[in-house]
């Protein structure tokens, strides 16, 4: 028996490997090759794959299609109906398999209902993507993304909460009282 669930209406692939506690929820398909950690989530109809890689802890909402290139570090969230592209140039007339770009979304980040993540980018840890948004370019770290073409307005913290800074350049959370601050336009966190 496999140490996760999977709704009888999903489809899992041969060649698959899904973690212990993982949850795989009505009309989904997960395609050969792909590789999902423990603790994670995929709501109603997910597609992940073929050759993706999921972290541990990752919650994916409804409708999300996460194609070969794109690889999610632990703890990702994926908002529902968000989506993720894997060429740059599509045409249904030309093959481009193997011209897909990687995506990568590190540890922490989450990704907003109805966005959409333009392939070849890096969203760094803990950066929040806001409903809606075309990111476009790389994210870094801790950054709030909103917006058409995405553009930063601020920071945020390990908890998702955006940070008022201090004369100082220096910000507390209210959640968990992590401490940051800002060098360079660069959030580092305060030990």
């Amino acid at each position: 028996m496999p140490a996760y669930f999977a709704h009888e209406s999903a489809y899992i692939d041969q060649g698959v490997f899904i973690g212990n506690h993982t949850k795989i929820w009505h009309f989904c398909h997960i395609l050969a090759g792909s590789v999902i950690g423990e603790n994670c989530s995929f709501g109603q109809n997910c597609v992940v794959g073929p050759k993706v890689k999921i972290g541990n802890g990752v919650k994916v909402q409804n409708n999300v299609s996460i194609y070969e290139g794109v690889e999610c570090e632990d703890d990702v969230f994926l908002g529902p109906s968000m989506v993720f592209t894997n060429v740059i140039n599509p045409r249904a007339f030309i093959v481009r398999r193997d011209e897909f770009k990687k995506t990568l979304l590190k540890k922490g980040c989450s990704i907003g209902a109805n966005a959409t993540i333009v392939c070849g980018i890096t969203i760094g840890e803990y950066a929040l993507i806001g409903s809606g948004a075309v990111v476009n370019r790389d994210v870094k770290p801790y950054a709030l993304m909103v917006g058409v073409p995405a553009h930063q307005i601020g920071w945020v913290s390990r908890a998702g909460n955006t940070l008022c800074f201090n004369d100082n350049s220096e910000a507390t959370d209210q959640t968990d009282g992590s401490r940051y601050k800002l060098i360079n336009d660069t959030l580092e966190v305060i030990k």
